[in-house]
């Protein structure tokens, strides 16, 4: 196939940002798993992303992309690969792994969607390690029934109301996902690119409040809709829950709001994603029903 070239950049031109969305797009066609994540393909068209671009190519032809978002604080970099089908077999993962490694720094970690075979073969010949799990869980919106909705006294459940919302929103994620390297450093900028994609609807954005505060946000639930699988399912998006506010049961309530607005849809699964170590949540999320259905890997050269 002739060497491979790589390209660092910090923003992909329309033409090569078409190339990496047309990979990718085989990829998961290939693989039945996104071969990266939402923040990395929003990143592509992006002007003011954080993230930087790694392109490989070969004989003029985009054969791989790595996604590299730099270490901020506490949080280590995070990486995330995919390789043309028609390229695979030749090097290229490892050469963008490697780079990505490298330019990441000390603790860069490598996201492997689905963990396929090659990933965790790839991941072993590097001396990577699992640093963290991230599952995809799903259920059927038929079975088993969901519980009813009972709002308690003391909280108000409402929908989106606007921009107004946003700083609230983002207080609440901030302090909600201050331990997560992704979720915890959302801006309005972040919610701004979410409110303008076609899927987004309002009415699936649950909002609870104290009738005594109510311009004080307690959680917030934002569900989702991926019609680009057929048939559609809807995902339980963000579930974020004010720290000051835990022990009222509002993860729950909320998870089941979004859940029963996503049936009245008249969709028939719902996923979501959580991480594998967060006890409570997959406690919660498997008394509504919800079962592993596959497993994102981050490895890294640490523990």
């Amino acid at each position: 196939m002739g060497e491979t070239a790589l390209w660092w950049s910090e923003r992909l031109d329309a033409e090569r940002a078409r190339a990496v969305r047309e990979l990718l797009e085989r990829a998961a066609a290939a693989d039945g798993v996104a071969p990266v994540s939402e923040q990395a393909v929003l990143s592509l068209g992006a002007t003011d992303a954080e993230a930087r671009h790694l392109v490989a190519v070969r004989a003029d032809v985009v054969v791989g992309y790595a996604n590299l978002v730099p270490a901020h604080g506490e949080h280590p970099a995070m990486a995330e690969v995919a390789v043309d089908p028609a390229a695979r077999g030749h090097g290229v993962g490892a050469e963008l792994v490697s780079a990505a490694l490298s330019e990441g720094g000390p603790g860069t970690r490598v996201w492997a969607h689905g963990n396929r075979p090659a990933a965790k073969a790839l991941a072993a010949r590097l001396g990577l390690r699992t640093a963290r799990e991230l599952w995809q869980m799903r259920r059927s919106l038929a079975t088993p029934e969901l519980p009813e909705l009972a709002v308690p006294d003391g909280i108000v459940l409402r929908t989106y109301e606007g921009p107004s919302d946003d700083a609230e929103l983002l207080r609440v994620n901030s302090a909600a996902f201050a331990w997560h390297p992704e979720q915890g450093g959302w801006t309005e900028r972040d919610i701004e690119v979410r409110r303008a994609e076609s899927w987004f609807d309002p009415k699936g954005l649950f909002i609870a409040v104290d009738p005594a505060d109510p311009g004080r946000i307690l959680g917030f639930h934002w569900t989702k809709v991926h019609y680009d699988e057929s048939p559609a399912v809807g995902e339980v998006y963000v579930v974020g829950i004010d720290p000051a506010a835990q022990g009222r049961g509002l993860g729950r309530l909320l998870t089941l709001a979004g859940l029963r607005y996503l049936r009245e849809r008249d969709l028939h699964e719902v996923l979501l994603y959580t991480e594998a170590d967060n006890v409570a949540a997959v406690h919660t999320y498997t008394r509504l029903g919800f079962a592993a259905a596959h497993i994102d890997v981050a490895y890294s050269t640490h523990d």
